[in-house]
């Protein structure tokens, strides 16, 4: 009873995150907040294909960071696509981005993917807590972010190159609610890295959003998708990974990962990081491996820049990539999982080496 207590008190917190911060973002979506912001893109970028994408690149890691991975893939994705048909110029680009920094964008900020909200509980144990959680994870994420940001602009230089017409004009929206969820963004980020609870700001932000539709536009609250079965799948997840590792799972993965904090040691841990959330999905794959990496903050940090930017191979590796690659059809882009897997390998291996070679030269 203890262990389950133990397991209730960690995981609580964390689905109490998912659900606020996907309301916030639901809402957000609903507002025009990605919408505005993808077409201000669009007038900023002075007809130029390539300011256009960097200013998507800035978009799409923004919304990563703060409103973590999946809002990324499910919400901009589509706004990404639509300005990019609107002016003419070829969506694929953009929602390769939009899926890569999803991903590999998701290490800076706790809040940014629910392994690293898992994570703060080892961090907080091993004496480091949210602001060492920064102090680590900068490097890492920095690198990670350039290395897609680079791979994305050689492979897709062609697309990118020349210049666009017309801006393409955003839907209209309710001012007052398109305010109000724009703010509450925005005071997301600082509000996560105070060293508040992030279950509390995502909390009050939702609150806050869900009165001001229904004073604004009742109706609106229908459309809001709640994630119970994702609530429910990754409790699941943890009692069944839980059960696992005191079955001999546990050893089996120490041997693989080891001990030690060098630069091979670093590289070993996020590798097999990578491949376990390739082959099972990044979620239990994280909760497996936490077991045998947490001895050192170091060692998590690399077990979170494997599963994080790493599971970019395989369709399932991810359940931000799913949800994107269901976005894309709905928009009438087609991707084949061969593609996906070709270009993301070199992403992959690129942005996960980077990250580990910065930690291991800056953590």
């Amino acid at each position: 009873m203890t262990d389950l207590a133990d397991l209730a008190g960690r995981v609580v917190p964390v689905l109490a995150f998912l659900v606020a911060i996907t309301v916030v973002a639901e809402i957000a979506d609903l507002a025009g907040v990605f919408d505005v912001a993808a077409h201000w893109a669009a007038r900023a970028g002075r007809h130029r294909v390539w300011a256009l994408w960097l200013l998507v690149v800035a978009i799409a890691c923004a919304s990563t960071i703060v409103l973590s991975l999946d809002t990324t893939a499910v919400l901009l994705t589509p706004v990404a696509i639509t300005v990019a048909r609107q002016v003419g110029i070829p969506p694929l680009p953009f929602a390769m981005t939009t899926l890569w920094l999803a991903n590999t964008a998701s290490l800076l900020l706790p809040v940014s993917n629910l392994t690293n909200l898992l994570a703060l509980h080892h961090f907080d144990q091993l004496g480091v807590g949210q602001m060492g959680y920064l102090r680590l994870a900068w490097a890492p994420a920095l690198a990670a972010i350039v290395a897609t940001v680079a791979l994305l602009a050689l492979r897709h230089r062609s697309a990118l190159s020349g210049r666009y017409s017309p801006d393409a004009a955003p839907e209209p929206h309710d001012k007052v609610l398109l305010v109000v969820a724009g703010v509450c963004c925005i005071a997301l980020g600082p509000a996560f890295v105070s060293g508040v609870v992030p279950a509390i700001p995502s909390a009050i932000a939702a609150m806050v959003l869900v009165v001001t539709v229904a004073v604004r536009d009742r109706s609106l609250l229908r459309r809001i998708s709640v994630p119970w079965k994702m609530v429910i799948g990754v409790s699941a997840l943890f009692v069944v990974v839980d059960i696992a590792l005191s079955h001999g799972l546990r050893e089996v993965l120490a041997a693989l990962v080891g001990t030690g904090t060098s630069g091979g040691d670093l590289l070993r841990v996020g590798g097999v990081g990578a491949v376990a959330a390739n082959a099972v999905n990044n979620l239990p794959a994280y909760l497996a491996l936490e077991a045998v990496s947490s001895d050192t903050p170091q060692g998590l940090m690399a077990l979170l820049v494997g599963v994080n930017a790493g599971p970019l191979v395989l369709v399932w590796g991810s359940l931000a990539t799913l949800l994107w690659r269901q976005r894309c059809r709905s928009a009438g882009l087609a991707v084949s999982a061969a593609y996906l897997a070709r270009e993301g390998l070199l992403c992959a291996v690129l942005s996960v080496g980077a990250g580990l070679g910065a930690l291991a030269l800056f953590g």
